[in-house]
């Protein structure tokens, strides 16, 4: 009866078995079943309960079939969504950035091209004198256009942060870059500035004197040998607390002490910035005689005429001291003697370094405003080197006569402020002088009785 019994139950290939509850979740390349395996147990005769579990197993791979598809389904919508995604994040930078593009290229049109007022209130100078700019320090190779901004806007947003005294957040708004970029622009353009003061900011050679003097009776030939006026002027910094009382010296705030030199036509001819407001001038000029970067030269026999802060020494002339000097002190009783006539002429002729100094910090808030700056004193005394660069290159170029006028109006103004305290502080000192004759007369009369 052997051939009545039942044929033993054989185990399936591999390939077929039905996945455990642990191996469900894998991917359907490891699930994959051999076409010959299949045909093979296809061949393989099998009785009613083989049949059942050969079913069991179709059901169980096409389950995972379906469940792989699902799988693959929801991973191409998903795909599809971070794509969608994407493009639209896309969409709108270049929407923004395009926009952007269209109201700087709007504002630059507007600056530099279409109303000339606009580009001097703006950027403190011409439209032509903004080109000619461009042109040169384009010439430097320090500034070159990208992908994302040209020169032109380079150097306008640089012009129009130190005409403004404006921070990087005020500029970004106005020209729609971010505050990196707006800093990034403003050092390049500072640097490629700063390299140009072999080219404007030349020291007197002292071959020819002065058209200023030749062309003045008052001066020449007094004053033949002189090549320019020297003075010094404090700028506000912003320094750390553990140093702020070297910087600390006229003023209230701390400042650093800028010394320069000019010509009488108000160009700068030296500038040695980066010393504290507690030095004098006269150890400033010390130190830039004998310096071996930056030293001020004076040529033999010529001299630079100086204020009373200065020692008197050879190459600089000053003035005679305890008399009358300032130039509104002439301005009512005439000169009576010889030492007041030369410190009335000194004064007429050394006013260009004054006056210099106030075209310079009017045309440039950022280094003349009272309030704290917004960069370390490094990075001012660069700032400061930098606007007198561009004040030499505008005085040759585009000379602003308004604002000189305003300038020699404020000096006058001034000196008005300063005749009227020193004839109030002379009134003072005569009722002082009465008081005193009178007690010292007192005095020695009771003295005389009593002896």
């Amino acid at each position: 009866m052997a051939s009545q019994r039942r044929r033993p139950f054989q185990r399936p290939p591999l390939s077929l078995r039905p996945p455990s509850s642990a191996s469900e979740n894998l991917p359907i390349s490891d699930t994959r079943v051999p076409i010959d395996e299949v045909r093979y147990s296809n061949q393989v005769p099998m009785d009613d309960g083989s049949m059942s579990s050969s079913q069991t197993y179709n059901e169980e791979w096409q389950r995972l079939r379906r469940w792989a598809a699902t799988c693959v389904a929801m991973y191409a919508a998903y795909a599809a969504i971070l794509v969608s995604v994407y493009h639209r994040s896309n969409y709108l930078e270049r929407s923004i950035s395009n926009e952007g593009d269209y109201e700087r290229h709007a504002l630059m049109e507007r600056l530099t091209l279409m109303d000339n007022e606009d580009c001097y209130n703006q950027l403190r100078m011409g439209k032509d004198a903004f080109a000619r700019l461009v042109t040169i320090l384009r010439g430097t190779g320090r500034l070159r256009n990208n992908a994302h901004s040209n020169v032109e806007e380079q150097v306008a947003k640089f012009l129009h942060i130190v005409g403004h005294n404006l921070r990087n957040r005020t500029m970004k708004f106005y020209f729609k870059r971010s505050s990196e970029t707006i800093s990034c622009h403003f050092h390049q353009v500072l640097r490629a500035i700063i390299s140009l003061d072999d080219v404007f900011l030349k020291q007197p050679d002292g071959l020819k004197c002065p058209q200023e003097i030749k062309d003045n009776t008052k001066f020449w030939p007094y004053f033949k040998d002189c090549i320019g006026a020297i003075d010094g002027s404090h700028f506000r910094v912003k320094v750390s607390n553990d140093v702020v009382q070297r910087y600390r010296g006229r003023k209230y705030y701390p400042t650093q002490n800028v010394l320069a030199a000019c010509s009488f036509d108000l160009k700068f001819t030296y500038v040695l910035p980066g010393w504290e407001g507690s030095a004098s001038d006269s150890r400033i000029l010390d130190n830039a005689l004998v310096r071996d970067f930056d030293k001020l030269i004076v040529p033999q026999g010529k001299y630079y005429l100086a204020d009373a802060g200065f020692q008197l020494k050879t190459g600089f002339l000053t003035p005679y001291r305890s008399t009358r000097y300032h130039l509104k002190e002439y301005s009512v009783h005439q000169p009576e003697n010889a030492r007041e006539v030369f410190n009335l002429r000194h004064s007429s002729l050394r006013n260009a370094i004054e006056r210099a100094f106030g075209v310079l910090k009017k045309r440039f808030p950022i280094i003349a405003s009272g309030t704290e700056p917004h960069y370390p004193v490094d990075t001012q005394s660069d700032i400061i080197l930098a606007c007198c660069i561009l004040h030499n290159y505008l005085m040759g170029v585009d000379p602003d006569e308004r604002l000189i006028a305003e300038v020699d109006r404020e000096l006058f103004s001034e000196e008005a402020e300063f005749e009227s305290m020193v004839l109030s502080l002379a009134e003072k000192c005569k009722e002082g002088e009465i008081l005193r004759e009178k007690i010292a007369m007192d005095m020695w009369k009771d003295y005389n009785r009593n002896r």
